[in-house]
């Protein structure tokens, strides 16, 4: 893969992106995009040797003015529609703006994406529903009504009679009955002999619907969405409102990433887009749709069959979801088009569930930190505890909660696309094949590693055997985090990020490249395999992410006036899978007792999961939204300063005296000018 900064092709070769993985290259114009992906390494699946039968080879290309990537792609970006794809079409459908890859040829400046249903190592999107006590109150239960019958001598209509069976039997009082729902009712009691199943949902406003009509006493399929709508992957829960049981769990990637693969990319091509934000609002649409289609065929359910949804998202997905303009949270005061809790029709944002199928979507909580930061909160429930406690939920855009009994805060800090595998050289989004695990030992300086789908450590003799069908193919986040640390441990790293020699570490794995050093990690050439390497690059990238988790954290402690933390929460998809011993050794959290460090998994999934099963919890967290104080790196003017000091590894001021007594630090220095190793130990103060 080479960067864009050090293309040395002739100026008239196009430059082609491919998403998600963000890898690039120039190639002749001419060349197929099969072929410009396996020129360039891309994760791009054919089966039947590029003749377009297999259709493996679809990709998505993405027109339109791309500042993140320094290019604008014309449409003429690829050759027109040849037979071959205008056949395939013909009798098995593209989706729009869909091309083969094998049969559409570059011929300038292009950013294509490859969807999972594309890629030879399929996505482990890894969301799933954390197990914990949830009283099931939903928001929308059932309810069995035994309607008197029509008497001419005291003529009402059959809603009416049905109103006056849910008041006697229920209490339940003022419900409305869309009108659609008319018809099947009055069909209902014919077929019931005067008795039916409701299902009746209650809005937060106290306002209360039927959105289900059944004849008889029924049982019907009653299942609810609890989303965890990321900027990255979108993970959905589906759950029974009834029994509370998670049915089906599964995740795609954001389609948006296409479109920037952070939020600011995204505000950005809103702005520099006629109709750019629009087109991000169906794209997640479509591919809420989707997953719900896929859960419930895996339950063995129909769509029709969900009858709510929860959403948890940041403030600019929560935008684009909605419709609404992302551009005013580019920049101060980062207005907020509602902050409040919603509920709506699902048909109101394109969702194809039951026909009166309702939606919640959490409070927003400032304009940079969202309804996935609400739900941590409610899920994680700080507020309520005596230690002061840490929550981060790890993920392109970090959501940082600081707080106990006494007081709480929040903020949204940007670290990237790197610690999800991006923007690393051999990185990788998590899926077979990806090293996820890595060792080195600080004698030797050779590494070992687990991959993705296998349990046995590289150094295995089985190894071989059982990643046989998955190969090695990169490194994920958790691998490149851990990667670094380990690299640090073993004194191949210093302080400020840099990579030694081979004279200067004792291995020849540390090797040259350019006027810096790569550690290789593993060479899969001789076997037509990848070469593995942490280069001075990733090094940076993860540096930069980890700086920029650290620093919004360090506000927040700043806000509560403390040097310490008494426990650390990590949350996410990528924080559930993070060694918190790595993680500190990086630097991306505050020194702290190990022991004091724990993994909530998905806590945003989680309070998604407890607000869909839960009315009350509901009304809990729009209340806690009031209370918490918010925090806005963007116009702090300390985040600068404490992202600087979060650059070195662990840290340039704060001393973690906690750390050091347990794991060791080496202090080379490979500077151009050498050193003593006493640098970044000198000068020492609190952070």
């Amino acid at each position: 893969m080479s960067d864009a900064s050090q293309d040395t092709s002739p100026a008239q070769d196009p430059l082609v992106i491919f998403t998600p993985s963000g890898k690039r290259g120039r190639v002749p114009s001419g060349t197929s995009v099969l072929a410009a992906a396996r020129q360039l390494g891309v994760d791009l699946d054919s089966v039947c040797g590029g003749r377009g039968v297999c259709s493996k080879c679809q990709v998505q290309p993405s027109f339109g003015d791309h500042s993140k990537h320094g290019i604008t792609a014309n449409a003429d970006a690829l050759t027109e529609f040849n037979a071959v794809e205008e056949r395939y079409d013909r009798v098995r459908g593209l989706k729009t703006g869909r091309r083969l890859g094998c049969q559409a040829c570059v011929t300038g400046d292009v950013v294509l994406d490859v969807p999972p249903e594309s890629q030879v190592h399929k996505q482990v999107v890894r969301k799933a529903a954390t197990t914990r006590h949830i009283e099931i109150d939903p928001a929308t239960r059932l309810y069995y009504v035994e309607v008197a019958e029509a008497d001419m001598h005291d003529p009402s209509g059959d809603w009416e009679r049905t109103e006056i069976a849910l008041k006697t039997q229920f209490d339940l009082d003022g419900i409305a009955l869309p009108f659609a729902l008319l018809a099947p009712l009055q069909k209902a009691l014919l077929d019931g002999k005067n008795t039916a199943t409701l299902a009746v949902h209650t809005a937060r406003a106290g306002a209360t619907k039927v959105v289900g009509v059944w004849p008889k006493f029924a049982e019907p399929n009653l299942y609810g969405l609890a989303v965890d709508l990321g900027s990255t992957t979108i993970a959905a829960h589906l759950t029974n409102l009834v029994t509370g049981e998670v049915k089906a769990s599964g995740g795609v990637m954001n389609p948006q990433i296409r479109f920037g693969e952070d939020l600011m990319s995204r505000v950005s091509y809103a702005m520099m887009n006629e109709g750019g934000a629009a087109d991000m609002t169906v794209a997640v649409r479509d591919a809420m749709n989707a997953l719900a289609a896929e859960l419930t065929a895996e339950a063995g359910l129909a769509v029709t069959d969900i009858f709510e949804t929860v959403f948890v998202m940041n403030p600019v997905m929560h935008h684009l979801l909605l419709g609404l303009d992302p551009i005013p949270l580019g920049q101060a005061p980062f207005a907020l088009a509602t902050s409040s809790a919603m509920d709506l029709e699902a048909s109101d944002i394109d969702l194809n569930f039951a026909p009166h199928a309702q939606v919640y979507i959490l409070p927003l909580i400032a304009g940079h930190v969202g309804a996935d930061a609400a739900a941590v909160a409610l899920s994680e429930a700080p507020q309520t505890v005596d230690p002061l406690t840490l929550i981060v939920d790890v993920g392109t855009n970090a959501e940082i909660i600081l707080g106990n009994k006494t007081r709480v805060l929040a903020c949204s800090s940007p670290t990237g696309p790197a610690f999800e595998g991006a923007q690393i050289s051999s990185g990788q989004r998590a899926a077979p094949g990806a090293i996820e695990r890595v060792e080195i030992d600080p004698v030797t300086k050779e590494p070992r590693f687990k991959v993705i789908g296998c349990d046995l450590w590289s150094t295995d003799s089985e190894f071989a055997v059982q990643t046989a069908t998955t190969g090695v193919s990169g490194i994920c986040g958790s691998g490149i985090i851990e990667a670094v640390a380990e690299m640090r441990m073993a004194g191949l790293l210093d302080a400020g990020g840099l990579i030694g020699s081979a004279e200067q570490t004792g291995t020849p794995r540390c090797r040259p490249t350019g006027r810096t050093h790569a550690y290789l990690v593993f060479d899969g050439s001789a076997d037509g395999g990848p070469v593995i390497e942490v280069t001075q690059g990733d090094i940076r990238a993860i540096q930069l992410a980890k700086s920029a988790l650290y620093a919004g954290a360090r506000l927040l402690m700043d806000e509560f006036g403390t040097d310490t933390v008494e426990r650390v929460v990590l949350a996410g998809a990528f924080g559930a899978h993070i060694s918190p011993k790595h993680a500190m050794v990086l630097g991306m959290i505050p020194d702290c007792p190990l022991e004091d460090v724990t993994s909530a998994g998905n806590a945003a999934g989680t309070g998604a999961q407890i607000a869909l099963l839960n009315v009350a919890a509901r009304r809990e967290v729009e209340a806690l939204v009031h209370v918490i104080t918010k925090v806005e790196t963007a116009i702090e003017p300390r985040f600068q300063e404490h992202f600087v000091a979060a650059n070195a590894i662990p840290h340039a001021t704060a001393p973690f005296d906690g750390l050091r007594a347990i794991v060791p630090l080496p202090e080379p220095s490979f500077n151009a000018g050498g050193g003593d190793g006493a640098r970044g130990r000198r000068g020492r103060r609190r952070g």
